[in-house]
């Protein structure tokens, strides 16, 4: 593991607002987490955000791929052993990465996965996987079972509503009874893919947690 690192107060507070503002679903999910890792999912969430706003941010590919390029050595100096970068989320990421000790090519997998959006459609599958790993990472959870549901959630939560969608939600429910119930704050999330109303999902999400339910 690298040299510890605590991001700035503030930045950690950007991080909870921008990822309650921007995916308030995963944020409530995330919440259901301890600490430290609660911060820690957040920190991935708003990584993700960032990344995902590439193409709506510039239209053009050239601007896009610089972008990412900035993202691909912040990631490098997030686990590092210096400074990193003073900007929130990079600070908030860099904290998260050296509590864990993931590795830069964890990260990178995400800014690659995203970086096939520039020229065409996001492979879903692709980047729901790499969100799911390092979320993973983070819990502390290395089982094959949790693995999959985690991988099959993430990947149906960037997809659009379907049979495709759908045939992923019940392949991740098929494994509720051999889930980890740690991996609950990135699993809950499917309960909002269901149609329940946005008023309800605090509620609705308590009660999964205290039932083990996704």
């Amino acid at each position: 593991m690298t040299d510890s690192y605590l991001a700035p107060s503030l930045s950690r507070r950007y991080v909870l607002d921008t990822v309650r503002r921007a995916d308030r679903d995963r944020f409530l999910a995330a919440l259901f987490a301890r600490e430290p890792q609660r911060a820690d999912l957040l920190a991935l969430l708003a990584f993700d955000h960032e990344l995902a706003r590439t193409r709506r941010v510039t239209r053009e590919p050239l601007l896009a791929r610089i972008r990412l390029e900035w993202w691909r050595e912040a990631v490098a100096e997030a686990a590092g052993q210096g400074q990193p970068r003073a900007q929130p989320i990079v600070e908030s990421l860099s904290e998260t990465v050296r509590r864990h000790g993931l590795a830069p090519e964890q990260l990178v997998a995400l800014i690659d996965a995203r970086a096939e959006e520039i020229d065409g459609p996001l492979d879903v599958v692709r980047a729901g996987h790499a969100l799911a790993d390092l979320e993973l990472a983070v819990l502390g959870l290395d089982h094959a079972p949790t693995r999959q549901a985690a991988r099959t959630v993430a990947a149906a939560w960037l997809m659009g509503d379907g049979p495709e969608r759908a045939a992923l939600l019940a392949e991740a429910r098929g494994l509720r009874a051999e889930v980890d119930p740690v991996a609950l704050p990135i699993l809950m999330p499917a309960l909002s893919l269901g149609g329940t109303r946005a008023w309800l999902r605090p509620l609705t999400y308590w009660w999964a947690a205290k039932r083990g339910r996704y």
